[in-house]
């Protein structure tokens, strides 16, 4: 019914969505992308793993084929006449150390081999050790030998042997190469340093007997 007071209304009908139709060559164009981009993930997942198992491959390689440093031991150290007061003149100390190739795969070349005996850090004897030699893995090389020494430090002596023991060093400096299957390293300088403490009658102590000795290079 119509009031005079009111002015008629007018529905505004709501606009219908427009419906976007793709072509062919936009849906092509999408689903090229989606490939590229799947694609592009796939050659990235492959290229880190293979940098990854190179990585790993590359670690094993080095851990195998680092060389490891020879191990020194004492077995044997004997100084004759030493509670004897022409002790240190002209004395032949006799010592047995055995050298050890612990790599798996690597042998070493010793060129030259010279052993020093030390007393209160003095050198009181030296001589050439060995003929050149090849060490192969996993083997042990006997160094038994005898070092002519002499000394004027009788008033130290006489002092270490009230004490109960006597400390020498028995340095042995090597040249030493490793032999890597068919490749040889460069020289290097192993120097081997023993500390053996002896009793009274010259022999050594259980404390120094079958020792380790420490090894560097140079």
């Amino acid at each position: 019914m119509y009031t005079p007071d009111r002015l008629p209304s007018r529905s505004t009908p709501e606009p219908m969505p427009v419906q976007r139709h793709h072509t062919p060559r936009q849906v092509f164009r999408r689903v090229q992308e989606s490939l590229s981009s799947r694609v592009s993930k796939l050659i990235c997942a492959v290229f880190l793993g293979f940098l990854l198992l190179v990585g790993i491959l590359t670690f094993v390689l080095w851990l195998s084929l680092r060389p490891h440093r020879p191990r020194f031991y004492v077995h044997e150290f004997f100084v004759p006449g030493l509670d004897q007061a022409t002790a240190l003149k002209n004395v032949e100390i006799s010592f047995n150390v055995t050298v050890r190739n612990p790599n798996q795969n690597i042998g070493i070349f010793y060129d030259s081999m010279n052993g020093s005996v030390y007393y209160n850090d003095q050198q009181i004897g030296t001589k050439p050790l060995l003929f050149p030699f090849y060490q192969e893995p996993k083997n042990t090389t006997v160094v038994a030998d005898v070092i002519t020494v002499s000394s004027q430090r009788g008033t130290e002596l006489m002092g270490d042997l009230a004490a109960g023991k006597v400390v020498f060093r028995l340095q042995i400096t090597s040249t030493i190469r490793f032999k890597i299957s068919t490749w040889d390293s460069k020289h290097h300088q192993a120097h081997a340093s023993c500390d053996i403490s002896v009793g009274r009658d010259g022999t050594i102590l259980p404390i120094s007997k079958d020792k380790r000795c420490p090894v560097y290079f140079t």
